[in-house]
C-alpha cells in the first residue's frame, strides 16, 4: 500500500464531471504509448450508469432549451464597489502512474501559494492499469478531462495536461509558457462580478453573482472544489517505482451547486463542512451531444 502523508482529510464526496460519451484515447504527454479508454474498465469504475452520468443528464436538461430554473437562490441588484480581478484557475491532469508526470506536479506546486492563481490538481485513473493505482484519482476527472478534449474538437488524452481558464491548453507544461498563459487570462477583461462572504453560521457563505457589463452569452454552471494543500507518496509499483513524490492541491471533490442563466445578479446560500480549503468557480456550460461541455471559466474565489 502507498504510504501518503496529506495536510487534511480527505472526504468523500460527490463529483461531477462535465462529459459527453464519444470515445477517447489517452496518451502520455512526453513518452509512452497510446492506450485506448474503451480496452478495459478503469479500476473502481461502476457498472452500468453511473452517478456521475445521472447529474449530468440532470444538468444538461436544466441548462437546455428550456432555460434554467435556479433552486433555493435570490435575486440581487448587481455590486455597486469596484471590480477587483479574480484569480486565474490552472487545472492540472496528472497521475502517479505517468512518468511524464512529476515535472508538471513540481511546476504547479510553484504557482500553487500564489494569491492570483487558483491551482488544482486532478488525479485521472486511465493509468491505473500500468501497475499502480493512484490513490487519489477519481473518474470524475478523467471525465472532466475529457470533457475539455471534446471541447476543444479533438480525440486524445494527454498526461500532463494543463488547462488555464478552462480554455487554455497546455501539454508537457514549461514555466514560461505557463506564466504566458495565466497573464493572458488575467489580462481579460472581467464578465462576472463574484462575491464571497461569510454567513451567520460557522461553514456558511453567501455568493453574490452578477454579469458585467451585459448578460452572458451562454449559460454557465456554479461549482464548489474541495482540495488538500499539501501530500506526499511513495510509489511502490508501476513508471514511477521507488520515487516519492510531492503534490500541491489535490482535489478531493468537485461538485455543481447551481445552474444560472447569466441574465441577472444571483444569490446563492452554500454549507461547507470539515477543514479542507474550498473554491467557488464559475465556468460556461458548451453544448455537447449527451452533456454540457466545459468552457471558459468567468470568475472564482476562495471561499477558505
Amino acid at each position: 500500500m502507498a504510504r501518503a502523508k496529506l495536510g487534511a482529510t480527505i472526504g468523500g464526496a460527490i463529483l461531477l464531471g462535465l462529459m459527453a460519451a464519444a470515445p477517447v484515447q489517452a496518451q502520455e504527454g512526453a513518452a509512452g504509448s497510446p492506450q485506448g479508454l474503451g480496452a478495459r474498465p478503469a479500476p473502481g469504475a461502476m457498472p452500468g450508469s453511473s452517478l456521475i452520468e445521472s447529474l449530468n443528464r440532470a444538468l444538461d436538461r436544466a441548462i437546455g432549451p428550456q432555460g434554467a430554473q435556479p433552486a433555493v437562490v435570490n435575486t440581487l441588484i448587481a455590486p455597486s464597489a469596484k471590480l477587483k480581478p479574480a484569480p486565474v484557475v490552472v487545472e492540472l491532469f496528472t497521475s502517479q502512474g505517468c512518468s511524464a508526470c512529476p515535472p508538471a506536479d513540481q511546476l504547479l506546486a510553484q504557482v500553487a501559494n500564489r494569491p492570483d492563481v487558483v491551482a488544482l490538481s486532478l488525479h485521472v485513473d486511465y493509468w491505473d492499469y500500468l501497475g499502480w493505482e493512484d490513490p487519489f484519482a477519481q473518474p470524475a476527472f478523467t471525465a472532466r478531462q475529457k470533457g475539455y478534449v471534446r471541447a476543444a474538437g479533438e480525440r486524445t488524452l494527454y498526461t500532463p495536461q494543463v488547462i488555464v481558464g478552462g480554455e487554455q491548453s497546455l501539454t508537457a507544461p514549461a514555466a514560461g509558457t505557463l506564466e504566458r498563459m495565466i497573464s493572458a487570462e488575467a489580462a481579460e477583461p472581467p464578465r462576472v462580478a463574484l462575491a464571497v462572504a461569510e454567513g451567520e453560521a460557522p461553514g456558511q457563505y453567501v455568493i453574490d453573482l452578477a454579469p458585467v457589463g451585459r448578460a452572458l452569452d451562454r449559460p454557465s454552471v456554479v461549482q464548489i472544489v474541495r482540495y488538500v494543500p499539501q501530500a506526499q507518496v511513495e510509489i511502490l509499483r508501476g513508471e514511477n517505482a521507488g520515487k516519492v513524490l510531492d503534490f500541491a492541491n489535490v482535489v478531493t471533490a468537485w461538485h455543481a451547486v447551481a445552474e444560472w442563466d447569466g441574465r441577472a445578479p444571483l444569490r446563492l446560500n452554500a454549507q461547507i463542512e470539515g477543514t479542507e480549503p474550498a473554491v467557488v468557480i464559475v465556468q460556461t456550460a458548451l453544448p455537447g451531444k449527451a452533456a454540457p461541455l466545459p468552457g471558459p471559466i468567468l470568475s472564482t474565489a476562495r471561499l477558505r
